[in-house]
């Protein structure tokens, strides 16, 4: 069994990918979502949308003290440089929303891209695409972790071209796994990525 394989089932549930997914160690759900395509991940978000609401707890588990990261490895389906992480870490403030940048290979050239994750209640388009957004137009405003880059605007240099007035909206689709969608401004790119946590001791 694989994941495109159950993808391509008409019939499959998010309910059954998660169970799939759920009985896997960290390194076998990597492996499992290393290799989804554009129609695979556009398939899985929208059978993600009968999950149950994703919690702040699926970014960073309520034992996660404030200032530690928790990494989510991301797969997208762009043409290329298509693995990165997402780093999360809860504030000092006690805001229920966390800071975070994405770590890649080509952090060097565009910058961090720093976002601040927070629920969507309230805006009732925005529940819809997902119950929580990672806000491209918002950066931290307090202490990040030790050893995060310095933090930027995403309207500073080639940030501009990837990052600005994006928001990527979150679905559940296991207990470590989650997918997104990217949103400029209020208009879909049509493109998706998968989010895998690692596990937090």
């Amino acid at each position: 069994m694989s994941l495109s394989t159950m993808l391509a089932d008409p019939k499959m549930s998010v309910a059954e990918i998660a169970a799939w997914l759920d009985g896997m160690g960290h390194p076998q759900r990597l492996e499992a979502m290393s290799t989804t395509t554009k129609a695979e991940q556009k398939r899985l978000w929208e059978l993600a949308a009968a999950s149950a609401p994703i919690t702040a707890e699926h970014f960073v588990p309520a034992s996660v003290g404030t200032r530690r990261e928790v990494i989510h490895h991301g797969r997208n389906t762009l043409p290329a440089l298509n693995s990165f992480q997402k780093r999360f870490a809860r504030p000092e403030d006690g805001s229920n929303r966390f800071f975070g940048y994405n770590h890649a290979s080509t952090r060097w050239l565009i910058g961090p891209g720093y976002f601040v994750a927070h629920d969507t209640e309230g805006n009732a388009a925005w529940q819809e695409r997902g119950a929580w957004v990672v806000d491209y137009f918002q950066v931290p405003d307090g202490p990040v972790p030790d050893g995060w880059p310095g933090v930027r605007a995403n309207h500073v240099g080639l940030q501009v071209l990837v990052y600005f007035h994006t928001r990527d909206f979150m679905r559940k689709v296991s207990e470590h796994v989650s997918i997104g969608m990217a949103f400029k401004n209020e208009s879909s790119l049509n493109n998706w990525f998968t989010l895998v946590r690692e596990d937090v001791t």
